[in-house]
């Protein structure tokens, strides 16, 4: 048997990414709903599909400052009676002459109406007057106090906002699993709602597991490797939306493992943990989580799964309140891969969002790139998009194991199972990151 064939053997044996995930998420269930103020409300996910209560605008009131007036009183051009000479340089060479009859502000609230030949000083935001149809903007009059020149006609409804027109009542404003942002929040805010049914942002608790593991602030020795894991992942799931803590370094003690992780569920929605995933006998991870008990399965099911970098994930349930639990590999690469493919789109469905999975592209492949058969490779690499529509997408150097590569990338390169190459030229899926930058 060739090579070839014994590598194409070993990974006919691996779960399928695509089937692993489904088995995954179905055991999974959104977190219970939460009814919070407005202000505590951003960051997380709709529960319930929100409506509009009251219309926005409340009522007509003016967009600009200026006066509100009645159209066909400044509608006459040059050709009407009441038409003075403008001052020089004012395009037009006419004006009109209204008289100003009074001033509302933004606080203003009694009804008043508008006669013939007559206006109303107004701030933006005011309420209209009763029979005003149009807001001539300040700087096209001569903004005087008791009588106004205007000098410019602007169009019938110019300057105002009827009540309603942007948002009538019984509008559908957001639908259950949208984030809530700032600017639904405002939203949210000026049609009246106070308070909305959310979904509550995760907590995930991150640990690294090794005996080699040293905290950050010095440099890797033989023997010792810095804990680049735990800071990483902490930071990956925060920008997932969740609420993260990491816990740090775990010794690969059996008690000590098993006494963290049980002390873990009482402040965790979701535990991560990394390194200790394999067979060897360093893998502590694995061997205490799949440990059978009482003829049973251990908590956590270990998988190989079709996936490079990485295959072997973990997941499960630990403690009495079943907190799940994601174990992945110990290699920085991998961790950080397991994590957008795994950890990741579990922290999605907990917090309710829609969907789960980071958007993807179809790109411009702009190398030629080689891919382990039988695997589902996730490469660091940058897309750009085409003049003219389309992307583009450049591999970046070293692989899915370099660290500089993942930092530097803002979508990740996906190459199938049965892709050993992928030539310059051809059309590849890419998984868009968030980079704030």
């Amino acid at each position: 048997m060739t090579a070839t064939a014994d590598a194409e053997a070993a990974a006919n044996e691996l779960t399928p990414l695509a089937d692993y995930l489904g088995s995954v998420l179905r055991r999974l269930r959104a977190l219970p709903p939460l009814d919070l103020d407005l202000t505590q409300a951003y960051g997380n996910v709709l529960a319930e599909d929100v409506v509009t209560p009251h219309s926005y605008p409340a009522f007509d009131q003016a967009a600009v400052d200026g006066y509100a007036a009645r159209w066909e009183d400044i509608s006459g051009g040059s050709r009407g009676p009441g038409y003075v000479p403008a001052p020089s340089g004012i395009p037009g060479g006419r004006s009109i002459r209204l008289n100003v009859v009074g001033d509302l502000g933004a606080a203003s609230w009694r009804p008043v109406r508008l006669t013939p030949g007559s206006c109303f000083s107004v701030a933006a935001g005011a309420p209209l007057p009763i029979g005003a149809d149009v807001v001539v903007p300040v700087e096209w009059t001569d903004q005087g106090m008791a009588a106004v020149e205007i000098f410019r006609t602007p169009k019938r409804g110019y300057g105002l906002r009827r009540a309603g027109e942007e948002l009538p009542a019984g509008t559908l404003l957001a639908r259950a699993g949208t984030y809530v942002s700032p600017a639904l929040v405002a939203v949210f805010a000026a049609t009246g709602i106070g308070h909305v049914v959310v979904r509550p942002s995760p907590r995930v608790v991150v640990v690294a597991t090794g005996d080699e593991l040293v905290d950050v602030g010095r440099a890797s020795q033989p023997g010792q490797v810095v804990d680049t894991n735990s800071h990483a992942l902490t930071a990956a799931a925060a920008e997932a939306g969740a609420l993260a803590y990491r816990v740090g370094i775990c010794d690969d003690d059996p008690e000590a493992l098993r006494g963290l992780l049980e002390d873990q569920t009482l402040r965790a929605d979701l535990i991560i943990t990394t390194g200790g995933t394999g067979t060897g006998p360093g893998d502590m991870v694995r061997r205490i989580l799949s440990r059978r008990e009482g003829g049973r399965a251990g908590p956590v099911t270990f998988t190989e799964v079709a996936l490079y970098p990485g295959t072997a994930l973990g997941f499960g349930t630990v403690g009495a309140e079943e907190v799940p639990v994601v174990c992945l590999p110990g290699e920085p690469g991998a961790a950080l891969i397991g994590f957008e493919v795994l950890a990741r789109p579990a922290i999605q469905l907990l917090a309710g969002a829609e969907p789960v999975f980071r958007p993807s592209v179809r790109a411009h492949l702009l190398e030629t790139v080689s891919s382990p058969v039988g695997l589902r490779e996730f490469r660091p690499a940058h897309v750009a998009e085409r003049r003219g529509g389309g992307y583009t997408v450049q591999p970046l150097a070293g692989g899915p194991f370099t660290l500089s590569g993942l930092a530097e990338a803002n979508g990740l390169l996906v190459l199938g199972e049965r892709v050993t190459t992928a030539a310059a030229g051809s059309t590849v899926d890419v998984l868009l990151l968030d980079r704030r930058r």
